[in-house]
């Protein structure tokens, strides 16, 4: 399937809307039609489908392309809850070519093609993405190919790994996987975030207490090391291990904020309604609504007042859209503040999608509801994900094990996978102490056989 249009298609719409939304949300049908542009218009930036293309991923990693391989799972899983909510089927064969392709070596969201930029959150967004499908009951793989929930349960094991976890800043997992990747000594909210949410929903999928275990175990690092305010529930990105994560960075993403309130309102259904569990969503879904959306818009404050905005910042606002609604579902009492902000917010978002060659391309900027002219995936992701999340109340709940769900599992995968990562660890103060004895030890043996060489070739 190809999801090219035609030069005189685009011109056409070009001039049809070079200036008014073409976009409306005023009824489920018309959300539905919006959406499906939107998922098209999204997918223009997907060649994975053609000929020399790598199914799954979006072009790059720079300087190959502007995306990282993380963002190919953002957008899948995008697509699944927008089949989930839209019932539109046209993209579900590229969606399970392109989550099948991708599982790695392992069967766990590790390629080795990906090792030099992968990092627990990138892991994780594939991760979450085959949660989803098995939350969503999307078509199972065929038998011989690993099943949505048995993907997810195996990304988790491997960053439950003791190999992932460590006891500087008294626990946590770092950024990134491989010591030798940059951002390695850097332990962060989101990398965190993402393992919390998904310990919360395969807690309520299977119902085993071992990820709800950890789930709480995360919470209590986080809030401990100081990542969320115990007081305003401001989460803040993240810190350096080689201060004992003192140095906390204080930039607020929108994405953080709402990764840990969905998980906490997972963790409220599964625990029938554990007063921490609510108290723990509200508070973050106060702070979240006052926070990242002035005006009831969306705004990614981080970066986008200044233009500051990279390309993975685009993606941001569409998660808070997605995971806010699936929140109401899990902890309907949230419903009442959530679904209205929301829907002012991808009104916001649609009415500045006036760009680009069709006329209908999206930008960063939703406030003002003039287009900005920056286009890319992620920008047409994030309103796609703000548009779909509206028809959320007519949503179907996620299912579990015990209420219709058919994915198969497999408790143990991932565990122990060592295909992909090196087993080396950084070097300590020991290790180059063990490392110099060891050198001249060598030395003085290489000295001993020289000066035996030198004495037989002068005595011959």
């Amino acid at each position: 399937m190809k999801f090219s249009l035609s030069g005189l298609t685009l011109l056409a719409a070009g001039r049809l809307a070079a200036s008014a939304s073409v976009f409306s949300l005023d009824s489920d049908d018309a959300i539905k039609k919006s959406a499906s542009t939107l998922a098209w218009d999204m997918l223009q930036y997907y060649h994975g489908n053609e000929s020399g293309g790598t199914p799954g991923i979006l072009p790059g990693p720079p300087p190959a392309g502007d995306y990282y391989w993380w963002e190919g799972g953002a957008m899948w899983g995008t697509l699944i809850q927008y089949w989930a909510l839209t019932g539109d089927t046209t993209y579900n064969d590229e969606i399970m070519k392109a989550m099948q392709f991708q599982v790695g070596e392992g069967e766990d969201y590790m390629p080795r093609n990906v090792t030099a930029s992968l990092g627990n959150d990138d892991q994780a967004f594939w991760g979450m993405a085959a949660m989803l499908a098995a939350e969503n009951k999307f078509p199972d793989p065929p038998s011989d190919r690993p099943g949505w929930l048995g993907l997810a349960q195996a990304v988790f094991n491997t960053q439950a790994s003791p190999q992932r976890h460590d006891d500087t800043c008294g626990g946590g997992l770092r950024w990134q996987i491989p010591f030798t990747n940059n951002g390695y000594g850097y332990k962060n909210s989101i990398a965190n975030g993402c393992f919390f949410n998904m310990g919360a929903r395969l807690a309520r999928y299977t119902g085993d207490k071992k990820y709800s275990d950890w789930a709480e175990k995360t919470w209590d690092w986080v809030e401990k090391i100081g990542f969320i305010d115990p007081q305003t529930y401001a989460i803040y990105d993240g810190a350096n291990v080689d201060d004992q994560c003192k140095d906390i960075n204080k930039v607020q993403y929108s994405y953080n904020n709402a990764i840990f309130a969905e998980g906490a309102a997972f963790m409220y259904n599964f625990t029938n309604g554990d007063q921490k569990w609510k108290d723990r969503v509200d508070k973050l879904i106060t702070y979240g609504l006052k926070t990242f959306f002035p005006k009831d818009v969306a705004v990614e404050i981080s970066c986008e007042p200044n233009d500051g905005c990279k390309t993975d910042m685009f993606t941001y606002k569409g998660f808070v859209h997605r995971w806010y609604a699936v929140t109401t579902q899990l902890a309907p009492f949230t419903a009442e503040r959530i679904l209205p902000v929301l829907q002012k917010s991808a009104q916001a978002a649609v009415s500045q999608c006036t760009g680009g060659t069709n006329g209908r391309q999206c930008g960063l900027k939703w406030v003002d509801g003039t287009y900005d002219g920056k286009t890319g995936a992620g920008q047409e992701m994030s309103a796609l994900a703000a548009v779909q999340s509206l028809l959320i109340g007519k949503g179907k709940p996620p299912v579990t094990h015990t209420s219709g769900g058919t994915s198969k599992g497999n408790p143990d995968g991932g565990a122990g996978d060592g295909s992909v990562m090196p087993k080396e660890k950084p070097v300590t103060t020991g290790d180059k102490v063990g490392a110099s004895i060891v050198t001249i030890l060598l030395l003085g043996l290489a000295v001993g056989v020289f000066g035996w060489m030198s004495f037989e070739f002068a005595g011959a």
